[in-house]
């Protein structure tokens, strides 16, 4: 038994549960496939197989170009906003693109105390070197580019005599990339 609570108000989801409830429930929730699976008396339930298939938007996008003369810069908003707002959010994006960063080359010189990453290494484990892999021609391009990238960014040094390697590992945009 779970208590609930309704409320009356738009949202994207159609309940919220905790932690203790999808634990008591031994719920598995997929958040890029934005659904759940969990046993009941009469077996799984949720989709039969494991093809899932991610979920469409609740609403269709529009484009807003926020660079005048710059098709590249363009945010999404959604369409069925009602016009006074979509305006004044168009106009506050506009005003404000300078904050974002369209790519590497936006962002140099980052203080590193806003973002760093440290492994978790528990030092008294001796480190593991990985044996280095071997990537397809058109792999290994996209990882000199983006490597490139990070480091004509200064987000990324070279280090050398490394302890240990840690393999790159390749993962698809949104867009397919």
């Amino acid at each position: 038994m779970v208590d609930f609570v309704v409320v009356d108000c738009p949202s994207s989801y159609n309940i919220i549960l905790g932690r203790t409830t999808l634990n008591a429930m031994k719920a598995i929730t997929s958040t890029y496939h934005l659904l759940m699976r969990f046993l009941t008396e009469y077996g799984l339930e949720g989709r039969d197989r494991l093809d899932f298939h991610r979920a469409e938007p609740t609403e269709a996008l529009e484009e807003v170009i926020l660079g005048d003369g710059e098709p590249e810069k363009k945010v999404s908003v959604g369409s069925l906003l009602p016009p006074s707002i979509k305006d004044e959010l168009t106009q506050f994006l506009r005003k404000n693109r300078d904050v974002f960063a369209w790519a590497h080359e936006d962002m140099p010189g980052i203080d590193p105390t806003i973002m760093e990453y440290h492994l978790n290494v528990n030092p008294n484990f001796k480190p593991v070197r990985q044996k280095r892999r071997t990537f397809a021609p058109k792999r290994n391009q996209a990882i000199s580019e983006e490597v490139e990238k990070f480091l004509k960014a200064d987000f990324i040094q070279e280090v050398y005599y490394p302890e240990w390697l840690a393999n790159v590992v390749l993962v698809k945009k949104a867009n397919g990339k």
